[in-house]
């Protein structure tokens, strides 16, 4: 079992949680965009 880390962003609806690599491929997604 291996530890997948997350991310924790402050929203104003309040906190989300997803793993580091959605959020990379979101932040590489939206560069491309």
């Amino acid at each position: 079992m291996n530890l997948i880390p997350t991310v924790i962003e402050q929203t104003n609806r309040g906190e989300r949680a997803y793993d580091i690599y959605s959020r990379l491929l979101k932040d590489r997604i939206i560069m491309l965009g």
